[in-house]
Order: structure tokens, then C-alpha cells, then sequence
């Protein structure tokens, strides 16, 4: 399945997005630097009434958000993670494993720990212009239902 969207249209996308992955809870990101993951999960949160402004967290390595019900969301970005073992000892499989809903930058960092029912996504950029003539970032957002996704 593809999404496509600019940045003005991301929250739209971001609903309709959640009305197709239904039944999924962890998400794994595939993106260049710099493609907008974190744009899209913070439109993503707040599809799902996040209260705080969502972050990246290249450095902390995980964010928890919680929802106007209560519900723990996980931001983790893999980016300075060097592999599985590492991923692992920082309690990120346990978090992976909890039923939350998980958003993971980087997941090609460690591969090993995305549960198998994990839904990935490709993202690029792709310059488009806008009837005013301004050129504008299209995001185009390929998600497929596959388990351990090669990379």
C-alpha cells in the first residue's frame, strides 16, 4: 500500500494511515537522514491525541508519549545503536514486546528485534510544485504487512 502526502496534508495522512494499520503496534521506519520519520510519527501521535509535542530520540534512544486515554507510546530511534545485543540490553526488545504501540527509526540497526507481526514502512522525499509555483516535499510512504522485512 502507498500514502502519498505533502507537509500540509500530513495529519489527514497520518489519520487515514491509522484507519489501514489498524491492528498493527510496532512500526519500523526505513528512511534516509533526513526524509521526515519523525514528521510523520509526530503527525502520527497526534492522530492518536499524544499530549506532548513529540520528539526525536536519537539520544535518549526512546520516548514515551501517553495519549488522552492513558496510553503509553514508544519513539525509538536505533540510529547510535551498534546492534542486536545493544538494542537488547537497553530494554528496547522488552518494549518492542509490550503490546504498546512502538514507532522505531533506524530498525535496520537491529533487525533481530522487531517482532515478526512489526508493519515497515518506506519513506522518500520528492519534490513536487505547488499551483503558486513554490516547490513543495511530497512524502511518499510505502507500507507493507510482511514479517522480518530484508534491508
Amino acid at each position: 500500500m502507498e500514502l502519498q502526502f505533502t507537509l500540509s496534508s500530513i495529519d489527514q495522512a497520518a489519520r487515514l494511515f491509522f484507519e489501514q494499520a489498524k491492528p498493527y503496534r510496532v512500526f519500523a521506519f526505513h528512511a534516509p537522514m533526513g526524509t521526515g520519520k519523525t514528521t510523520f510519527i509526530a503527525a502520527l501521535c497526534r492522530a492518536i491525541r499524544v499530549q506532548a509535542q513529540p520528539s526525536s530520540p536519537t539520544f535518549s534512544l526512546v520516548n514515551e508519549y501517553v495519549t488522552s486515554e492513558g496510553a503509553s507510546i514508544y519513539h525509538i530511534d536505533l540510529y547510535r545503536i551498534k546492534d542486536y545485543q545493544e538494542a537488547r540490553d537497553a530494554g528496547i526488545e522488552e518494549i518492542l514486546h509490550s503490546g504498546a504501540i512502538c514507532f522505531v527509526e533506524w530498525p535496520e540497526k537491529a533487525p533481530e528485534i522487531l517482532p515478526d507481526n512489526t508493519l515497515h514502512l518506506r519513506m522518500e522525499n520528492q519534490p513536487v510544485s505547488t499551483p503558486a509555483g513554490n516547490v513543495d516535499s511530497r512524502y511518499l510512504c510505502t507500507f507493507t504487512y510482511t514479517t522480518h522485512e530484508s534491508t
